[in-house]
């Protein structure tokens, strides 16, 4: 089939070699220009390069209505389009375009996770499994009829980081597989149940920014799910900012108030979380390594010399 790539960063980087790696042939590439988004310096394995190199013609382009785009997916005459991690959305004047339509593949186990960042939030929210698939583009982002899906198992010390590269992985198989079932007539979409759906946000600064009455497992969650390179989950001590590198739950179980610099225990130091943690029920957030605004890494034992004081949401 002739196929034309819509995609960006590592993942459409991936999804342009497992193109170029199969039976089918890539017409044109579209991707968008490099952007200054935090989030989207990481991960950044460039699909216009890739695709200069196999000598596939390639546009960057922002959005769908730029000028020119249309016409040249038209001129293109691709039998179907392929889209991973593409921005923004597309009109059906283009996804439907083809005789096969446009293939999507998101990173998340749809219909939940659409949208955004899925498998941080993912993480965050103490998923047991996270994956990718492939579905068929509707109007509706993210939510059309699924043809496959692949899954891995979120193990309880993994990061985000770990979980990009264990679902990354999983692209080029399965845009294979999808392309070679549409192509030979074999493929069986299933309707997604939009009753289990979900849509999150592109992450920012604030999402990153930890809030002392949750509870210590969703705080050691968000840590995990915000490691490096990812910006990493921030607080305050007095006055100044500090990235929570490394944590942990506690054993013991910590009553006061939410943010209390409290007590050392194992390789770290206690902080007292969740929003009833007055009650003593609670276990707190164990701050093994932190990091300075200039840099510098620290154990929390050498940081915080002396319990007491609030790590606190602003300074």
């Amino acid at each position: 089939m002739r196929v034309v790539m819509f995609g960006y960063q590592t993942w459409g980087y991936r999804t342009l070699q497992a193109l170029l790696d199969s039976d089918h042939q890539v017409v044109l590439a579209v991707t968008h220009p490099r952007s200054e988004h935090a989030y989207e310096r990481i991960w950044d394995d460039s699909v216009q390069e890739l695709a200069d190199k196999h000598g596939v013609p390639v546009l960057l382009r922002s959005r769908p209505d730029d000028p020119g785009l249309l016409d040249a997916v038209r001129e293109a005459a691709p039998d179907i389009i392929v889209a991973n991690n593409w921005r923004t959305w597309l009109p059906p004047q283009l996804f439907d375009l083809p005789p096969h339509g446009t293939l999507n593949i998101h990173d998340s186990l749809l219909p939940a996770y659409a949208g955004f960042s899925p498998i941080i939030w993912a993480l965050i929210n103490g998923e047991q499994r996270v994956g990718v698939t492939a579905h068929r583009m509707n109007a509706e982002l993210d939510a059309g009829d699924v043809l496959l899906q692949r899954s891995v198992a979120v193990g309880p010390a993994d990061t985000a980081t770990d979980l990009f590269h264990a679902t990354v992985d999983l692209i080029a198989p399965l845009v294979r597989e999808s392309l070679d079932l549409i192509a030979s007539g074999q493929a069986r979409w299933q309707a997604q149940d939009r009753s289990q759906a979900s849509f999150f946000h592109k992450r920012s600064v604030e999402d990153s920014r930890i809030d002392w009455t949750w509870p210590a497992e969703d705080l050691e969650r968000l840590v995990r799910a915000q490691s490096d390179p990812y910006p990493s989950a921030f607080t305050h001590y007095r006055g100044e900012r500090i990235s929570i590198v490394s944590a942990a739950v506690s054993r013991a179980r910590y009553g006061g108030t939410p943010g209390r610099v409290f007590i050392r225990e194992s390789d770290g130091v206690v902080v007292v979380a969740g929003a009833d943690a007055r009650s003593g029920t609670r276990r707190g957030l164990v701050v093994r390594r932190l990091r300075t605004d200039d840099g510098t890494e620290h154990a929390a034992g050498d940081y915080f010399r002396t319990m007491g004081g609030y790590l606190t949401a602003r300074p």
